[in-house]
């Protein structure tokens, strides 16, 4: 089966056609045939499309909205330009497979899409106003285009975190409030953190009860998670995508009664105050630079920059408190599992993280760290470390193409 998965961002569209299905999954032999992302939309949107194995192809157009970037999508792929062998028309492409940031409790694995899914979907827009709304839009849209027999699947960032326990899960606050308005931790970055542990299973030869990890992913956004006998056990995003880690532009953990003296001090309104937790904190608000990891390091390094320094060490440090957190609430780990754009390619920030945890057993091999970078896996600590360090590229898009399938032939897995 040829599926369609688009992953709808408030002004972009990012996109994949994967070539898999049931056989092909069970010998890990799927097949990426088409990539693109289509950002700025709402205006001359940048536009970059490439067909595996050959050149990008950049190039802007004004595009209205979503369902006009998804259109052009979809002629692309069947164009004499693209000229992917196994796609002659749309009938070629068999399903669509849909990231959708937020299920709630309601969505505990990947689901066929129909009305009342959609509708539930809604029901859950206030929890992600940002993602949501845009989300549907890209249902909607390829419905349209594509025809309602063409069979569409919601895959949720938050279902694999429906396993944690109450402990994990629950604030403590009044608990009138998680019984009326559902306020809880939720998590997000739920099908890379799944991912990742499927694939360190096939590496080390473990099954999922056997899967006691924590993983962490590091890139604009970040996350980390207690893994335990395979399934999410505690994560460090809570209600929304803010809580947790320090991030690109996100504050990560704060005292909440911050909120209230900001907004004396300075001024400003809670809806301006969230824009700045969200928008012009964590490494952007602390380096007062840029929210980019690699530029940071290229101006500690070059320039000395005390600020950049100072984010760079902020970020380092919260992630090993969470790392020695998760490893007492999991009772000990076998593995820490680095993904995400930072995580998968920069050594430095690795080696950072872990330096100092050589007490609990955890010893990063220099040279092996150093060449894991640009899409390599493995293992990157000594021999004898007791606690592994393994870097593992993401890929969220194969997960849900694989998901799509098999929920359309009924065989929910969750790997």
């Amino acid at each position: 089966m040829n599926i369609l998965v688009l992953n709808c961002g408030s002004s972009s569209v990012k996109f994949q056609l994967i070539e898999t299905d049931l056989d092909i999954i069970k010998k890990n032999a799927d097949k990426t045939l088409a990539r693109g992302l289509i950002e700025r939309l709402f205006g001359d949107s940048k536009i970059c499309f490439q067909v595996e194995g050959n050149e990008k192809t950049k190039f802007e157009r004004h595009l209205s909205d979503h369902k006009a970037a998804i259109e052009l999508i979809l002629k692309w792929i069947i164009s004499p330009e693209s000229n992917i062998s196994s796609i002659k028309s749309l009938s070629d492409i068999h399903a669509v497979g849909h990231r959708v940031v937020h299920g709630a409790e309601q969505f505990t694995m990947s689901v066929l899409i129909d009305e009342a899914v959609i509708k539930q979907i809604e029901d859950c827009v206030e929890l992600a106003p940002l993602h949501n709304p845009a989300n549907l839009k890209g249902i909607i849209a390829a419905r349209e285009l594509l025809g309602p027999n063409v069979p569409q699947v919601a895959v949720f960032d938050t279902s694999f975190h429906t396993s944690m326990p109450e402990t994990s899960y629950l604030y403590a606050i009044p608990y009138e409030l998680y019984g009326r308005h559902r306020i809880r931790r939720y998590g997000f970055h739920g099908t890379s953190h799944r991912y990742v542990a499927y694939r360190y299973r096939l590496l080390t030869g473990k099954n999922e009860e056997q899967t006691n990890v924590i993983t962490m992913h590091l890139g604009n956004g970040c996350s980390a998670c207690a893994i335990k006998n395979g399934r999410s056990f505690d994560t460090s995003m809570g209600f929304t995508p803010l809580e947790g880690l320090v991030m690109g532009t996100r504050c990560g953990d704060i005292d909440p009664s911050l909120i209230e003296y900001i907004r004396i001090k300075e001024g400003m309104s809670v809806k301006e105050i969230d824009e700045m937790l969200n928008k012009k904190s964590g490494l952007l608000g602390i380096s007062g630079l840029t929210n980019d990891m690699r530029d940071l390091l290229a101006a500690e390094n070059e320039i000395n920059h005390q600020r950049a320094r100072l984010a760079i060490n902020i970020f380092c440090e919260r992630a090993k408190k969470y790392i020695g957190a998760y490893l007492a609430r999991l009772g000990g780990a076998d593995a820490l599992i680095f993904t995400g754009g930072i995580g998968e390619n920069s050594p430095q920030i690795r080696e950072r993280i872990c330096e100092g945890l050589q007490w609990m057993g955890l010893k990063i091999d220099k040279k092996l760290n150093d060449s894991m970078v640009g899409g390599k896996e493995g293992d990157v600590s000594t021999g004898d470390s007791r606690l592994k360090a393994y870097v593992i590229p993401t890929n969220e898009e194969l997960l849900i193409a694989r998901d799509t399938v098999r929920t359309i032939k009924n065989e929910p897995r969750r790997f």
